[in-house]
């Protein structure tokens, strides 16, 4: 079986981001104290959320439910339009997730490296990172970051700039959706994906595609037996978790989608949800941290009302 070489080291890093889904409005008896994550989403309105484009959203269908990861066809227009081109063909039908590492990735596709591609392209043009444009909006976090000079959200997304060189890229993140990729910077097609399951393991950046992020059902990725072989491949095929089916949302019928919507990244409000997790005041805490890392911003999400 091919092993993507940029995948075959485990690697320690930086906390991991929670998603959190937001339930219903809190009574004024249970108002949540000011300054707090739960006071910032309570007090949120209408405009702060937005609904996921069906053309951005794909959905991983297992036994014990279904992941959904949206896509940033911005940042890799090429690898995503391979994967509709795969998603549309049933590709991934019955193909199965074949490596579990701890504290790393979670990683499918065919074990073989033998089912026919079809029209879908076996090579691509790598898109580790893209060329600054002025029209996006970043929420630049405050604390300055390790591996990049700049770093905060664009479109929903954990990234980072190199405002001088005018660069802009994805980052590795908890949930983070990359490309598998051999030695070769062109060997990744979007064929063999993987979703990180681990502290953030931020020295990927730049040095595979990242085409999304997970959304819901991170667990169902997360909490899987751990393979036994090096680099957490599963040593039989039996131990080799199913998949049913990979579909863009776009793709299903309505009733087959999950109607869910996302807190917006570019708006007061998922800047004061910032600065909440920055100084926990929370009960519980009694030394706030004053500072935070781009991988410990959650994004919530929340069914669609």
């Amino acid at each position: 079986m091919n092993i993507p070489s940029a995948l075959r080291h485990p690697l320690v890093s930086i906390a991991a981001v929670t998603v959190f889904t937001v339930g219903l409005p809190l009574a004024a008896s249970d108002a949540p104290p000011p300054g707090t994550m739960a006071a910032v989403l309570a007090a949120s309105t209408a405009e702060d959320w937005r609904p996921l484009d069906p053309e951005k959203t794909l959905y991983v269908d297992l036994d014990a439910g279904r992941v959904i990861f949206e896509l940033a066809p911005n940042f890799a227009p090429a690898h995503i339009a391979n994967l509709r081109s795969l998603t549309l063909s049933g590709w991934f039908d019955g193909l199965s997730i074949n490596r579990v590492q701890d504290n790393f990735v979670t990683q499918w596709g065919d074990p073989e490296s033998s089912k026919p591609l079809g029209s879908s392209k076996a090579k691509l043009a790598p898109e580790f990172e893209q060329t600054w444009n002025r029209t996006w909006r970043m929420t630049r976090l405050p604390d300055g970051d390790v591996y990049a000079p700049q770093v905060g959200f664009i479109e929903g997304f954990p990234a980072a700039m190199d405002e001088r060189a005018g660069k802009v890229w994805l980052t590795h993140c908890y949930g983070t959706l990359g490309v598998g990729r051999d030695t070769a910077a062109d060997s990744g097609n979007a064929a063999e994906l993987y979703a990180v399951i681990g502290h953030a393991p931020r020295q990927l950046d730049r040095n595979i595609t990242v085409i999304g992020r997970a959304i819901r059902g991170m667990e169902l990725l997360s909490a899987l037996p751990r393979g036994t072989m090096p680099l957490g491949f599963y040593a039989k095929a039996e131990e080799r978790i199913p998949i049913r089916r990979i579909r863009f949302a776009a793709d299903l019928p309505p009733a087959e989608r999950t109607p869910i919507e996302v807190l917006r990244t570019d708006t007061s409000t998922f800047t004061a949800l910032i600065e909440s997790r920055r100084n926990r005041r929370d009960e519980w805490y009694l030394q706030p941290a004053g500072k935070i890392d781009l991988c410990s911003v959650p994004i919530p999400v929340r069914e669609r009302r």
